[in-house]
């Protein structure tokens, strides 16, 4: 009789313990999902001066994380809107096919690559269609970013708009190479204003991309931006900042930014998007 009652005392101590172990699985995971719902998105986008949109973007929540990404067309007729298009559906389709999280640079690379292969193929010249874009993941209060071409990431903390990404125009380039001693002060800054792009997506030899060094922590209140040049290169970051500064969602925001780019008297206004990912309260959420 011992012997069973010693028996029946371990099996209840076990099953104890199994609860116990179920109850902090769970909690955990609770915990996870509750911070992925507080990642807030807003989106939106305008035509601007141009005949077709061929601006792009797509975004994806998952249990593991956020993704979102921008692709900014150009090309003869419709052949930036299919550029920027491919771009988006290959992140998306990658991004669910495969675990991001668990290598975010070979997911990047994968996706960039894929994409300008795909764009090579459907539009067979680069002539006819390219795209830059920019992709983030964010997993757990970091952040993951590539970047190709010049869609522009930054992220706003505590009243002001900080870029972190560099972006592949000429003018990039000659800062870089003056850096590295291989072209003199003069001939940088000739080339400061130089906004041409040297690299972006559906180019014959694409170079690498634009990677994160480490992944940038995130603070609540934070909001990422994902933005084509038709924004940062017709609004201050001041125009911006006040808005994001406001009160609202963070769609609600993403509609005013779109709003005053509609309002700005400039001819000629090329397509603009943006993308907001916004984390906790601060950023709008709920």
């Amino acid at each position: 009789m011992a012997d069973i009652s010693y028996v029946a005392i371990g099996i209840i101590i076990l099953l104890i313990a199994v609860l116990e172990a179920v109850k902090i699985f769970s909690d955990l995971e609770m915990y996870r999902n509750k911070r992925h719902k507080k990642i807030e998105i807003g989106s939106s986008m305008t035509i601007g001066g141009r005949e077709v949109q061929e601006d792009q973007f797509g975004t994806a929540v998952t249990a593991a994380g956020t993704m979102a990404v921008l692709a900014d067309g150009a090309g003869k007729s419709f052949g930036g809107r299919i550029a920027s298009r491919i771009t988006v559906d290959t992140c998306l389709d990658i991004f669910e096919d495969y675990n991001a999280f668990h290598n975010p640079q070979y997911y990047f690379k994968k996706a960039f690559h894929c994409a300008n292969k795909e764009i090579l193929k459907v539009l067979q010249d680069e002539t006819y269609g390219s795209a830059s874009a920019g992709c983030v993941l964010i997993r757990e209060g970091f952040l993951y970013y590539a970047v190709a071409g010049n869609v522009r990431i930054c992220v706003y903390r505590e009243g002001s708009l900080v870029p972190v990404s560099v972006g592949h125009t000429v003018a990039v380039l000659a800062e870089e190479k003056f850096r590295e001693g291989k072209i003199s002060r003069q001939d940088a800054l000739s080339l400061l204003e130089n906004q041409r792009l040297y690299n972006y997506l559906g180019k014959d030899g694409f170079r690498d991309i634009e990677l994160f060094d480490a992944p940038i922590r995130l603070k609540q209140g934070d909001i990422v931006l994902l933005m084509s040049d038709g924004i940062y290169e017709l609004l201050g970051f001041k125009e911006i900042e006040d808005i994001l500064a406001g009160t609202g969602s963070c769609q609600e925001k993403a509609f005013a930014i779109i709003e005053l780019v509609n309002q700005n008297p400039t001819e000629g206004k090329d397509n603009a998007s943006i993308v907001l990912l916004g984390l906790g309260k601060g950023a709008g959420a709920a």
